[in-house]
């Protein structure tokens, strides 16, 4: 029921930025007397479809093949590559016949309703929600840092004061993307009533990459505050507002404690002591080989202070939010080209993605990723990649220049190589995934 929890979450979430951004192409060109013969979403490989209709010039319909849509434009060079149709002498309504700017105009359509749709998605959840966030002052039994943390100089129990010189008012700003791929970041923590300096190393993009747990989190005495249905936890009779105070005979006061009780005992039943409405009970259950029982915790340690925005304040929120999104994507593939991260460890593919949509219908996680893959796809679009709208837009740029239009011959052989490098990558991240699922 997860998988496909995922997979519904996926499909619907690419499916609606498949639609808005072939969308934006559609409207660009219809505002300058553009044909537009097909807009599908999914590709409809080999003439298969799975239905279609025909409003006015346009044929509408869905695909098969799940890698995304198009919109065909006629008298443009795309990957139908419907040479036929441009060996005719070209018509005033076709795409070749327009001006450049205009042209530019309808190859960035799509990019710019991508961009637009991110922002509007986290304007409507900063108004909706509000932003919820610790106090990073009331984080009074420090942090508890992971391997990869202990490896750069953090130790149990610091106290976060400052990042690059600025005071961290908001424990969740101590390690934003901006942080993790940026050069020279350096933390002033307060340990053993003395101030100390924290420097992460220049290869830490790489190793957070390799890392299989979060930097760091805040030390917390905890309570259950979720079930995950199905589990050892739930099967065993644990509920929500629960308090463990023992594994076996073992007592402890943190959650990061409980976490390594349990993962000595991965795999083995184990006798849990539990407050519960104040009276104490025993619960026997069984870890799982990962060292899980299956419920979220939750803390009364901390001060949660929530930000909310007004209508019209929401779009500002949501335009700082875009802009660092679309931030960290160009620091994020400057590391990739520079070498600093593996391909292979940074870039996800369907089924990465549906994992970070997770296995439970939650909505404001849903809008929270398909704002983000958003504008993902808006920056991987504008690529200067043949074949892709980036591609279209720096031949047309070249063609502003030099005052004529490339020939179509080489207009050809750029989308060949261009659908040639997509395939690749393609090829390349369907493996990562699958290699993924087998590690």
């Amino acid at each position: 029921m997860q998988a496909l929890i995922m997979a519904a979450q996926l499909i619907l979430g690419i499916s609606i930025l498949v639609i808005l951004h072939e969308f934006g192409h559609y409207l660009a060109a219809k505002a300058f007397g553009i044909k537009v013969e097909k807009f599908y979403l999914f590709f409809d490989a080999w003439g298969v479809k799975l239905f279609s209709f025909k409003v006015g010039e346009t044929e509408w319909g869905m695909g098969w093949l799940p890698l995304g849509g198009y919109v065909k434009i006629a008298g443009m060079i795309d990957e139908s590559m419907d040479k036929e149709a441009m060996k005719q002498p070209a018509q005033p309504w076709e795409f070749r016949s327009k001006p450049a700017w205009q042209r530019l105009i309808v190859m960035i359509g799509g990019v710019v309703v991508n961009i637009v749709t991110g922002v509007v998605i986290f304007a409507m959840m900063s108004y909706h929600y509000g932003e919820k966030y610790i106090q990073n002052s009331s984080v009074s039994n420090g942090i508890f840092p992971s391997e990869i943390a202990k490896e750069c100089g953090f130790q149990l129990g610091d106290k976060l004061v400052s990042v690059n010189g600025t005071p961290i008012v908001r424990f969740e700003d101590a390690l934003k993307i901006k942080h993790i791929l940026g050069t020279g970041v350096s933390y002033e923590v307060a340990r053993n009533g003395q101030r100390m300096e924290v420097k992460l190393p220049s290869d830490f993009a790489s190793k957070f990459s390799d890392a299989k747990a979060d930097f760091f989190l805040p030390r917390m005495h905890f309570y259950v505050a979720e079930l995950t249905p199905g589990t050892a936890a739930e099967k065993a009779g644990l509920l929500v507002n629960d308090v463990i105070t023992k594994v076996d005979t073992t007592s402890f006061e943190f959650f990061d404690e409980f976490q390594a009780l349990l993962k000595a005992n991965a795999g083995k039943e184990i006798a849990l002591a539990v407050t519960r409405n104040n009276a104490p009970i025993e619960i026997k259950v069984k870890v799982d080989e990962t060292g899980r029982i299956g419920f979220k915790p939750d803390s009364k340690d901390f001060t949660y202070e929530t930000v909310n925005y007004g209508f019209f304040e929401s779009f500002p929120a949501g335009w700082n939010k875009a802009v660092e999104t679309i931030d960290a994507q160009i620091k994020g593939w400057g590391k990739i080209f520079k070498g600093d991260i593996a391909v292979n460890k940074a870039v996800q593919g369907p089924i990465g993605i549906a994992k970070f949509y997770g296995g439970e219908w939650i909505w404001s996680r849903f809008w929270l990723f398909t704002a983000l893959i958003s504008l993902g796809l808006a920056f991987m679009n504008i690529l200067p990649i043949p074949a892709l709208d980036g591609g279209h837009v720096i031949f047309l740029l070249v063609e502003m220049i030099i005052g004529r239009p490339l020939s179509e011959k080489f207009l050809e052989g750029a989308q060949y190589a261009g659908m040639i490098i997509l395939l690749s990558l393609m090829v390349l991240i369907f493996g990562n995934d699958i290699w993924g699922l087998f590690k």
